[in-house]
């Protein structure tokens, strides 16, 4: 029951609003033509890593709550993929195709969404997604969250946050070449995104850095987005090189990307969870530092 409940609440955000029928209709067809199946971010293994470490950064003014509800945080970190499978807008907000405005850093694309929308529209903002947009508001959902003193919103509001912080981390949610279907490399997402954690996940070292204050959320986005993109050539060609001479992505694959891109994979696991405890702490600073309850 609460699964479902905390599913209904996470689509309430300004850039994620349903349209009027005319233009939920061209935003339909638009997703349809372009992108017909945009591949998972980060898998299960993936965000339960994230929301685990991120609970350890925390200073301890903070730390006791989440702490004492790491199980609920872990349980709903896959909250927006379950959404996904019901609700057709949100998997674009859980990337941001940043190759579609132009060549890198991507100037063209306006930071904030008022002026990204008068500039390009919003079917194709939604089209090609709004993840920077959402962690912002998300940000600002945990902080009223906070300050009204609602603990479980707060609960389902930072599980939420951080699925988003961690997808902001994934290279492959921040190219229109998601899959690798346009390079012939279909599937690419599943064996970067889920395999690979499946596998090695527990041979990682975690060692993310202390919370600390966010300054502009949504600015913060959109830099890790940024970030995170620099990764993408050498993904797409890791996944090439390990398959040379194989008939199957078989164990000698696995080993021989990891290989090439487990460097990758553990340093943006790591700043995921530091992210996310940032997001949290910042979301508690805002909030005017309100008593945490025990639970």
């Amino acid at each position: 029951m609460e699964s479902a409940r905390s599913r209904v609440r996470l689509g309430r955000c300004k850039t994620g609003m349903k349209p009027r029928p005319f233009v939920l209709l061209l935003t339909i067809l638009a997703l349809c033509l372009t992108n017909p199946h945009p591949a998972p971010a980060w898998g299960p293994t993936a965000h339960d890593i994230v929301n685990t470490w991120a609970i350890q950064i925390l200073p301890p003014e903070i730390r006791s709550f989440f702490e004492n509800n790491r199980q609920f945080l872990v349980e709903h970190a896959n909250d927006p993929d379950e959404l996904a499978n019901t609700d057709r807008y949100e998997r674009m907000r859980s990337y941001l195709y940043l190759d579609k405005y132009g060549v890198f850093p991507y100037p063209n694309l306006p930071h904030r969404y008022e002026q990204a929308k008068e500039k390009f529209g919003s079917w194709r903002i939604n089209r090609d997604g709004t993840l920077p947009w959402q962690i912002g508001e998300f940000s600002l959902r945990l902080t009223k969250a906070m300050k009204a003193g609602n603990w479980e919103e707060v609960k389902l509001d930072a599980a939420a946050l951080a699925h988003y912080v961690a997808d902001a981390h994934d290279p492959l949610h921040t190219t229109q070449n998601s899959d690798g279907q346009l390079t012939q490399q279909k599937g690419l997402s599943g064996r970067f995104d889920i395999h690979l954690f499946d596998r090695f996940s527990k041979f990682f070292i975690m060692h993310p850095e202390k919370a600390e204050k966010i300054d502009d959320p949504t600015e913060y986005a959109f830099q890790t987005c940024l970030a995170s993109n620099v990764w993408v050539n050498l993904i797409i060609w890791s996944d090439l090189r390990a398959r040379e001479s194989l008939t199957d992505y078989n164990d000698e694959y696995y080993d021989r990307f990891y290989n090439q891109v487990g460097p990758t994979v553990v340093h943006e696991i790591n700043a995921a969870a530091h992210d996310a405890g940032s997001y949290w702490y910042t979301a508690w600073l805002n909030a005017g530092r309100p008593q945490l309850p025990g639970r």
